[in-house]
């Protein structure tokens, strides 16, 4: 890893810079696949399994056999685990549900916001190295203590056409209604269309890599919505001299592992921290399975190293992190300040690894700097806000006037009208 002592403002945003790739070539193949889905449907789906996983599917849709097998295969210790993630995780969501607000704005005028969960929801599983099934925990129970009416999700299989039964004993336990055999744009795509098989949903939920992430704004800019843009994995670890040198390695691995594009920062205050962070780092790395990941993700990870706190704080807005870490002597009076994060975790006891299993928070946010414009999955993200208003007769000759000139304000004229036509009845 490189480490950047006091570098000038203008280096920043390069410094900021996540793992870049051809997105022009992504962006083309990835249109490619959507429209192929959108217009074969499920032929599309069996094709693009064998010819993007190399697998060949004899169904789409997961059978009950399928679920029953899996729930033989996830060990009593695992299953317990899990219990203990729902619980905490539900009780979290549980008490974000929003309640309705009527407020009377003037005699005679109410004025109702109305939360209304989402119909049909989409969840997206990433397969690939690491099947995620705690993302399912933090897609399906927000989704279901929300109210959703149908929850479905789509995830890749191995090579031997089956998916993790981690996953699919994940997705029965948090009320997943239907699970289907399809990975990357083309389950986007699926899910955004609908297929013979995949019904067409309302919102697509869930992280993954470049295509996917493409696949999810493609199909947002036409006619279904998203939970945000989530791509490649990261974190930001905040240090000074209070913090653990391996405390810090350890996090930037954890974050590492997630995949080759997948990036880990670190913001200290010590030149000696920094070089004592990335020696932990090449210490820890040897002992690690998933060593050929952190190596490639760790190749574009950097260390950048401040005088003070204030430039600190700064940069670390300036990068927006999915995960920001606070290492720091008076941790708080440092959180208070950061007003650009997916989450933060605070102190020396607080790895990512709580929120990213069972803490209680959710795990799916906003990454690429779109933590300056995006929260992470809620539970308003499986809601909707409607308004509602009732005027009496009254309360509609009160506001009257002031609609009236607003209207002809603007020359429209019929706005105008429907005001005036109901002040002229005199009930008949």
């Amino acid at each position: 890893m490189d480490i950047f002592v006091n570098p000038p403002r203008e280096q920043w945003p390069d410094l900021c810079r996540r793992a870049g790739s051809d997105d022009k070539e992504v962006a083309a193949r990835v249109e490619a696949i959507v429209e192929r889905v959108a217009r074969e449907g499920d032929k599309a789906l069996y094709a693009l399994a064998e010819e993007i996983d190399g697998v060949r599917l004899a169904s789409l849709k997961v059978s009950e056999e399928e679920f029953a097998e899996a729930g033989q295969a996830v060990g009593e210790e695992l299953k317990r685990a899990i219990d203990v993630a729902v619980d905490n995780i539900s009780a979290f969501h549980r008490a974000q549900v929003p309640h309705e607000v009527r407020v009377e704005t003037a005699s005679g005028v109410t004025c109702i916001q109305r939360p209304v969960p989402i119909r049909r929801v989409g969840l997206y599983i990433p397969g690939g190295t690491a099947p995620l099934f705690s993302t399912v925990l933090m897609l399906a129970l927000p989704a279901s203590i929300a109210g959703c009416g149908e929850i479905i999700m789509c995830t890749p299989t191995d090579r031997s056409g089956r998916v993790s039964a981690e996953v699919l004993y994940a997705a029965r336990r948090c009320g997943v209604g239907a699970v289907y055999k399809a990975g990357g744009a083309q389950a986007v795509a699926a899910m955004a269309y609908g297929t013979e098989s995949v019904p067409k949903v309302d919102k697509i939920f869930g992280p993954g890599n470049r295509y996917v992430t493409a696949a999810k704004q493609l199909v947002s800019g036409r006619n279904t919505s998203i939970d945000m843009p989530a791509g490649p994995s990261e974190v930001m670890v905040m240090a000074d001299g209070s913090a653990s040198p391996a405390f810090v390695a350890a996090d930037m691995l954890s974050q590492a592992e997630h995949g080759r594009d997948s990036q880990a920062m670190v913001v200290c205050d010590d030149v000696s921290l920094a070089k004592a962070v990335a020696a932990e780092v090449e210490r820890q790395a040897a002992a690690l399975s998933r060593a050929g990941f952190v190596a490639e993700s760790l190749s574009h990870s950097r260390v950048v190293v401040f005088d003070g706190r204030e430039q600190m704080v700064d940069f670390a807005n300036m990068y927006a992190a999915e995960h920001l870490i606070v290492m720091m002597h008076n941790a708080w009076s440092v959180v208070d300040r950061i007003m650009a994060a997916g989450s933060v975790f605070v102190g020396a006891y607080s790895p990512e690894s709580a929120g990213d299993y069972a803490s209680g928070t959710n795990h799916t946010l906003p990454t690429s700097g779109w933590a300056h414009s995006c929260s992470g999955v809620n539970i308003d993200s499986f809601m909707r806000k409607m308004t509602i208003q009732e005027l009496s007769r009254e309360g509609l000759s009160l506001l009257a006037p002031t609609i009236i000139a607003m209207a002809d304000a603007e020359g429209l004229q019929a706005h105008a009208e429907a005001v005036r036509v109901r002040m002229n009845d005199n009930g008949k």
